[in-house]
């Protein structure tokens, strides 16, 4: 399975994802300009990186295809953190993943504890910790 699918730059709306120089950004705001006369429209996407927040604008031609990543929501739970690295185990597969604890939200960093069960995001390649999950 891939981790990318294309799609017209004209389908993208605030809240979609798309890849930019190979790094997962969310869209924020799209604004689509009137084609000219021998010219194609053009759209203006701002975007935010999901992981250190840095915004970012590009130009595309409406028509062209950018590449959207496919972003993996899952569940697992802490089995280590070793420095910077956290082991995960997939609550579904039980494997054991690794992921970066540098990437996390920072606000989950602080909390992070062995044991614990976090919602983690797979994108591109990357294993990214989203946020703790609260025990009922």
């Amino acid at each position: 399975m891939s981790d990318i699918k294309l799609t017209h730059a004209s389908s993208l709306r605030p809240g979609s994802y798309l890849l930019v120089e190979g790094e997962p950004f969310i869209v924020k705001d799209t604004q689509t300009s009137r084609p000219g006369k021998h010219g194609h429209a053009k759209v203006r996407i701002k975007a935010a990186h999901i992981i250190t927040g840095s915004n970012k604008e590009v130009v595309k031609p409406g028509h062209d295809n950018v590449e959207v990543p496919l972003i993996l929501k899952k569940q697992g739970q802490v089995l280590s953190i070793s420095g910077d690295d956290v082991e995960l185990m997939d609550m579904e597969s039980f494997e054991n993943i690794l992921a970066d604890k540098k990437i996390a939200d920072e606000e989950v960093r602080e909390k992070l504890e062995a044991g614990q069960t976090v919602m983690y995001w797979q994108v591109v390649g990357k294993i990214i910790i989203k946020s703790v999950v609260e025990e009922a």
